[in-house]
């Protein structure tokens, strides 16, 4: 099956685990555009040089999309954008007859950030995000429009989401028109009550009333991976029936908990991802995999944000048959005391299909389930790329998210004579994750020389290659 995919952004993440995951199965073939083109945390996707490569592309049996690269140069852009509406439908119509194969296309709700920081959002968001958040909260959950917000700034917010909601609701007419076969809107960072969740109930009840095939879903940067499993289930089942999921929460009687950053519990966040992916969900005795669960209690922990939670502190038994492991009851970055016991034993590869810790609930689920699904299809299995994608999990959820980051230390950058900017330090990174790289390549059987990159320059993800 040949696949072609246009990533959210240059993000390891969005670009190098896709390629990672397809690696499973070496019959399966992954195209992307060159990394340079897509957009970053400060600049903007090569849109002409992305439509360049898309029209040249060799016939695919699918096409994977995100909108908001070739609409505004990538999802953080899409927050940031002055180009007006007219502007970016220009932009589209470009692209609208570039489209290969059996077309899988995503956008975001715009995000609205609980927090004063604007490294992702515009200028006006270190002083007034928090603030823009709570009148966003209060106008959907009360009708309230009073804010403290300057004038000047909500209305350009305000018009900054209407022109990405104006645009959401065009790809629904695209949709009718048969541009795509299947679109999601993702709901990006979200609470119970908000404009972006608004704006989702809105998008829902037109796909309902005009019956088209549409979702909407909690989630961001995993999207594009479990349209990826869509794309593949779909190809392989097209006479037989689809792959079934059994799930097993670790904290069964907390499975309706609502994760950090999400607007459903824990447990509609799953059946949302295993829908998604084109899958069944199923009693474990019908199943063909499945999902362990290690779900938090009362609340979902966060350690770089000091947001404790009870780790999981029961006995663990893996199930008889081919099984994948979500670790969410930490939000970025895996439960120490799970992996000790996850890892207690040396992993049965034969039943053992991925474990996943990255950053949000929806992060790990769709990304472990593509993972799941690429490696339940595969014509021709590479186990060596298995391991080495597993390595990159444990390496990013376990070692560095939930460990290393925590100690890490970074160097002050000098600007116009001040030392204002804290940059992470590589060397220092290495020398703290080498007992972990020495138990992994142990665990997982491999011998990989592993480097490591700070890809934007900054302490929230790192970029781990493996050799």
């Amino acid at each position: 099956m040949k696949i072609a995919l246009i990533p959210i952004d240059n993000r390891p993440v969005c670009y190098n685990l896709a390629q990672e995951i397809a690696n499973i199965d070496s019959s399966l073939e992954l195209f992307l555009p060159d990394r340079k083109l897509l957009g970053g945390l400060r600049s903007v996707a090569d849109i002409e040089g992305i439509l360049n490569w898309l029209a040249n592309l060799e016939d695919v049996d699918a096409t994977i999309i995100s909108l908001d690269t070739i609409a505004y140069g990538g999802l953080i852009p899409s927050r940031r954008s002055k180009d007006n509406i007219n502007e970016i439908k220009d932009r589209l119509e470009k692209f609208k007859d570039k489209f290969k194969g059996k077309v899988y296309a995503f956008s975001s709700i715009m995000r609205i950030s609980d927090n004063n920081i604007n490294e992702e959002e515009k200028k006006y968001w270190d002083e007034f995000g928090k603030k823009i958040f709570e009148y966003s909260y209060n106008f959907h959950k009360e009708g309230s429009d009073k804010s403290d917000v300057p004038e000047r700034i909500l209305t350009d917010y305000l018009a900054t989401r209407q022109r990405n909601f104006q645009t959401n609701k065009m790809y629904l007419d695209w949709l009718e028109e048969g541009i795509f076969d299947t679109l999601v809107f993702s709901k990006d960072d979200c609470a119970e009550f908000g404009l972006n969740v608004l704006e989702s109930e809105i998008l829902s009840r037109i796909i309902k009333g005009k019956n088209l095939p549409a979702l909407v879903k909690t989630g961001a940067d995993e999207i594009p991976l479990t349209l990826m499993a869509r794309a593949i289930s779909d190809w392989k089942c097209k006479n037989t029936e689809v792959p079934k999921i059994s799930t097993k929460f670790l904290a069964p009687q907390y499975k309706d908990l609502i994760s950090n950053y999400e607007d459903i519990s824990i447990e509609k966040s799953v059946q949302a991802q295993i829908e998604l992916a084109g899958c069944k969900l199923a009693e474990e005795q019908d199943s063909d995999l499945v999902l362990i669960v290690n779900n938090f209690e009362e609340i979902q922990g966060e350690i770089v944000m000091k947001i404790k939670t009870k780790p999981f502190d029961a006995m663990f038994e893996p199930p008889q048959k081919p099984f994948m492991v979500a670790d969410v009851r930490f939000a970025n970055g895996a439960d120490n005391k799970f992996i000790a016991k996850l890892l207690k034993k040396p992993l049965d590869f034969k039943n053992f299909y991925g474990y996943s810790g990255w950053n949000t609930s929806a992060n790990s689920l769709g990304s472990l389930i593509c993972a799941g699904i690429v490696r339940f299809f595969a014509e021709d299995f590479n186990e060596e790329a298995f391991k080495r994608l597993q390595a990159v999990r444990f390496l990013d959820d376990w070692a560095y998210q939930a460990n290393v980051r925590q100690g890490l230390k970074g160097k002050r950058k000098t600007v116009n004579g001040k030392q204002n900017e804290l940059r992470p330090d590589v060397r220092m990174l290495k020398k703290l994750m080498l007992p972990y790289e020495k138990k992994l390549q142990k665990i997982l059987g491999i011998e990989s020389e592993i480097k490591y990159q700070f890809p934007w320059k900054r302490f929230f993800e790192i970029e781990i290659l493996t050799k």
